[in-house]
């Protein structure tokens, strides 16, 4: 069964393992580090749909400066191949050739260099993030990006394999869809997280699930929640992956919520902390994983006191004739001691 994904694209699947020795025979062969191999993985199985590979000059400017691909695809945040020049001679990578992707020392893809380009790694880190200033974590990676960049298209040669507690947890974009139908879900709502859950989540999750199920009978309510955890690099101080899994799962397997309507699953990705346009792109990933909704509260993926607390709000509401998921906009939740409960600050006057 063919998926779609963003804006109505099918979902990018390219990876092929067959004969991968013959096909990379003769190849140079270019290490990269962990977050590439990441973003290899997320873009060979289609997370990044409709993207098939790293980013060409024109589609960073697109979404630098039009919050858009040259097709006027919606996409916020760039996906890009950062090199030194010094290893793009000593690994003699030129345009139109094809280079096999090493990573901890095996062949993992297979990228066709379409373009070599430079790019204002300032010029980059104010429009994605509002800001230059080396505090924001998301700024400080990419202003540590390499002076050149390699566009073209991954095809992945060999899938990673996964040690637990991740083996669990790991779906592709087809493999999430399949669990839903599995499940019955006619609605999927998506928790965005890096964190280890409290009970301000277990509400937030639980009001979400409820406004997804906005139109559905309530005899035959089939809506599931799906927590997709971000694995990946983070700022200092936040939890480490296997935690976050293991206590996100724990909400089901403990009984705060049904077998039926609960999900864990995760992304590798490094969070950008990119606050509003980074809320995009979550809107996006979680199409791609068949999500109909997605949940956004206070200050979503954003870090110290760059973003006010409904920027990402704003801007998807903005945006909300481009996205094919519906936002569901939700407010802070803390526990009142004199009501025992849990209490929504969208129920203030």
């Amino acid at each position: 069964m063919d998926f779609v994904g963003h804006n109505g694209k099918p979902i990018v699947d390219r990876v092929s393992t067959a004969d991968a020795a013959a096909r990379i025979r003769g190849l140079r062969r270019v290490p990269i580090p962990k977050a590439l191999a990441h973003e290899v993985i997320s873009l060979s199985y289609g997370f990044f749909t409709p993207l098939t590979g790293f980013m060409r000059r024109s589609e960073v400017d697109g979404t630098l400066n039009d919050m858009a691909l040259p097709d006027g695809t919606l996409w916020s945040i760039p996906i890009v191949f950062d090199i030194s020049s010094e290893d793009i001679d000593r690994f003699d990578i030129s345009e139109g050739i094809a280079v096999v992707l090493e990573y901890m020392d095996a062949p993992m893809a297979i990228l066709e260099v379409a373009e070599i380009y430079e790019y204002d790694r300032e010029e980059m880190a104010q429009k994605t993030y509002g800001t230059t200033d080396s505090r924001h974590p998301g700024v400080k990676k990419m202003l540590a990006y390499q002076d050149r960049f390699l566009g073209g298209d991954i095809t992945l040669i060999n899938e990673p394999v996964f040690n637990e507690p991740f083996k669990l947890f790991w779906l592709t974009p087809k493999g999430h869809r399949q669990a839903a139908q599995r499940n019955g879900w006619q609605h999927m709502v998506a928790h965005q997280t890096r964190n280890v859950p409290h009970t301000g989540h277990e509400a937030l999750m639980k009001q979400a699930w409820f406004a997804a199920n906005e139109d559905l009978p309530v005899d035959t309510l089939k809506t599931g929640v799906l927590v997709n955890a971000i694995m990946g690099q983070k700022r200092v101080g936040d939890y480490v992956d296997e935690a976050i899994l293991l206590a996100q799962n724990a909400l089901r397997t403990s009984g705060y919520f049904r077998e039926d309507v609960h999900m864990v699953s995760f992304t590798l990705w490094d969070m950008r902390y990119a606050g509003p346009r980074e809320a995009i792109f979550h809107a996006i990933l979680r199409t791609n994983l068949g999500c109909s909704h997605h949940m956004f509260g206070r200050d979503h993926a954003g870090v110290g006191d760059f973003y006010g607390p409904y920027d990402a709000q704003n801007l998807l509401t903005k945006y909300r004739d481009k996205l094919s998921l519906k936002p569901v906009f939700l407010r802070e939740n803390w526990y009142s001691p004199e009501c025992g409960d849990i209490q929504s600050s969208a129920l203030l006057p």
